[in-house]
């Protein structure tokens, strides 16, 4: 299984050129990091650790990471759903700390359970 050390030095280099950081607080983006290892090694895929995957990789496609509400939520709150993506603005403290809601319909989230 990939090392969360290596998997963090990865996702930074192709991610941050595009516009989005890794949260600050490193110890909670190792946690966010470890879930994914986890995800990817029961479903195959690095299904998001803050929802609930069904197993299905094709059902489950919107939410691999980086997840497909990633772009609004940064673009609107300045972080992801789960916070493991922000901007820079957020980091900084220039952006409020707020709640993301969850963009995933419902169907989605019943759907396969």
């Amino acid at each position: 299984m990939m090392d969360v050390e290596r998997l963090y030095d990865m996702l930074k280099k192709v991610q941050e050129p595009k516009g989005y950081y890794f949260n600050s607080d490193k110890k909670k983006v190792f946690e966010l990091l470890e879930g994914l290892l986890i995800n990817r090694e029961r479903y195959g895929y690095m299904a998001c650790p803050c929802r609930l995957a069904c197993g299905d990789r094709e059902w489950d496609r919107d939410i691999t990471c980086p997840c497909v509400y990633r772009e609004p939520d940064v673009k609107e709150y300045g972080s992801c759903y789960c916070n493991l993506y922000v901007s820079a603005d957020w980091n900084d403290g220039k952006i409020a700390h707020v709640y993301v809601p969850e963009r995933r319909t419902i169907e989605k989230i019943m759907g396969k359970l």
